[in-house]
């Protein structure tokens, strides 16, 4: 095996341990469960994985439950600072108040009392598609969309996994939809019914450094079928559930105002709040193929009730 392709296959099992630890944040995470999953031995897998994303397996888990932590802070005003701290796994609230301060610089609580403070209305600004910046309060609303909450079942997809800034996705992003198509094609996958592209944003830029920001752009396939997963490509279940869908017809540079309608606009008066879980944007054209470059598309946020 070449240094290239070798390292292809460290990083196509550095996402599977990644998905997984998504999967489970809230429950205790093994070093012997976690390098197994990688196919690694657990002597050399944390240095493996330190050597890949730059940060210690601990750090990596322990970043995660804090930046998730922080958005329930802000969104999950139904749930005290012990109950999130419980929630993610952490003994009680005295340790979660100590990670979160060291990690952050100020108390869980004086962090949610300064948002309550700042923010006439609970915070619900959005999270994806803008870059790392004080957040704003006030939302223009220039753009909106026809709202609707469905129940989903799980979609079976493979994906293709891009680190960094959402501002050079743009750029990498025709690359990502060739690796999916190439495969599809590959698998005769390409002409089925109901195929969707979507792109998970599994990341907050309000809380995560934009070099770690993890987007998965995905394809869905039957239930039926069996992903051979390679050097570029992994496979991944959306799970099901009730979510809050908004349909918007918006140019390259509405993404963000399309976000902020439906987090300001529609959770803000709702009956729901977020679910655990990821959103997503489910693209429904080509923009090159319309005459305003317009683009169709479906953001996904995955709710339940109060």
């Amino acid at each position: 095996m070449t240094n290239a392709k070798s390292k292809k296959e460290y990083l196509n099992r550095i996402c599977k341990v990644q998905d997984y630890i998504e999967e489970h944040l809230h429950e205790p995470l093994s070093l012997d469960e976690l390098s197994n999953i990688a196919g690694f031995s657990k002597f050399h897998f944390h240095r493996i994985f330190k050597a890949i994303e730059k940060e210690t397996l601990a750090q990596y888990v322990n970043r995660l439950k804090l930046e998730n932590a922080t958005a329930f802070l802000i969104h999950r005003t139904d749930m005290t600072v012990t109950d999130i701290a419980h929630y993610f796994g952490f003994t009680d609230s005295a340790v979660f108040s100590r990670a979160f301060k060291n990690y952050y610089k100020i108390s869980p609580i004086k962090y949610r009392n300064n948002y309550s403070k700042n923010c006439k209305e609970p915070y619900k600004i959005s999270q994806y598609n803008r870059s790392i910046s004080k957040p704003k309060c006030k939302n223009t609303r220039e753009v909106k969309g026809e709202i609707e909450i469905l129940e989903l079942d799980n979609m079976n997809t493979i994906y293709t996994r891009y680190t960094g800034s959402y501002g050079n996705l743009t750029s990498t992003f025709p690359k990502l939809l060739e690796r999916l198509f190439t495969y599809a094609s590959e698998q005769n996958l390409l002409g089925l019914e109901n195929t969707q592209i979507l792109a998970i944003y599994h990341d907050n830029p309000q809380f995560t450094q934009e070099h770690q920001l993890r987007t998965s752009i995905c394809m869905t396939i039957p239930d039926n079928i069996v992903v051979k997963e390679n050097d570029n490509l992994g496979n991944m279940i959306i799970p099901s559930g009730k979510y809050l869908v908004g349909h918007f017809d918006i140019s390259k540079s509405e993404y963000s105002d399309a976000w902020d309608f439906m987090y300001n606009e529609w959770l803000s008066n709702g009956n729901y709040k977020l679910r655990a879980s990821f959103p997503f944007e489910v693209y429904l054209n080509n923009p090159h193929n319309h005459p305003q470059n317009r683009h169709f598309v479906d953001i996904y946020l995955p709710i339940e009730p109060f």
